[in-house]
């Protein structure tokens, strides 16, 4: 005897194959989905602006928890609820405190400063530098640091930090719309001169949906300075190395 279960059993079936079938179409044409970290950690941002606000949504979605930082923190609190329960909202020495790894994104010209107020807070600590110092903007110190090299002048503004020169190779625009993108990921050029830090640093990158290329010590950062015209060219990892003369990976 046909009974309505012995009818309705196959459909479902059927209708869950298909609906799996969908989504996983879905996932495809969308590209590379974010993948949880495998050692989520905690991350202070200092100034969330296009960088900061971008990089926070990207590792809120690999499992981190952010806490993200201006002067009006009062501001932020709209974001952070967006972002869901991993982010919070503070103070840059409230992110400093908080974060195992500290990501500076803020004009350049604020960064003494920042070395100065926060030196106790972020002694010991990775901190990841995107400012590019900008002499329209930033005034004489940008034109100095220019010459001598971001690398080498953030270390001398921020004494005591393992510094690693991190995403000031490209825009903001770039990072919302090409992170995780299907094929060749863009690359993301880093230097430190601190071993642990850079294998820290490039982890973030991949959880941020992006390819760590290591240039090399802090000295080797002037290669990709503002300027140099890196960021303009949305370059792969294979293409930066070909770009910087490095050795293929």
């Amino acid at each position: 005897m046909t009974t309505a279960a012995s009818i309705f059993k196959p459909i479902s079936a059927r209708f869950l194959a298909l609906t799996l079938i969908l989504a996983a179409s879905l996932v495809q044409a969308q590209g590379e989905q974010p993948t949880v970290a495998s050692q989520p950690l905690k991350i202070g941002i200092i100034g969330t602006g296009n960088i900061g606000s971008a990089l926070a949504r990207l590792w809120v979605d690999a499992g981190h928890e952010v806490l993200i930082a201006s002067r009006h923190p009062e501001r932020l609190q709209l974001l952070a609820a967006e972002l869901g329960p991993k982010a919070r909202a503070g103070t840059p020495r409230q992110a400093a405190v908080f974060g195992d790894v500290v990501m500076l994104a803020v004009p350049y010209g604020a960064t003494p400063q920042i070395g100065r107020d926060y030196a106790k807070e972020l002694a010991g600590k990775i901190v990841l530098d995107a400012g590019n110092p900008i002499p329209i903007r930033d005034g004489q110190m940008a034109e100095q640091a220019r010459e001598l090299g971001a690398g080498l002048a953030s270390k001398g503004f921020l004494p005591g930090v393992r510094l690693v020169r991190a995403f000031n190779a490209i825009s903001a625009g770039n990072l919302r719309s090409q992170a995780h993108r299907r094929g060749e990921k863009l690359a993301i050029p880093l230097a430190a001169d601190d071993a642990e830090a850079l294998r820290i640093a490039a982890g973030l990158v991949r959880d941020a949906g992006f390819d760590p290329v290591i240039v090399g010590p802090l000295s080797s950062a002037k290669q990709f300075d503002y300027g140099t015209g890196i960021s303009a060219k949305r370059l792969t990892a294979r293409e930066l190395r070909q770009e910087l003369g490095l050795k293929a990976e």
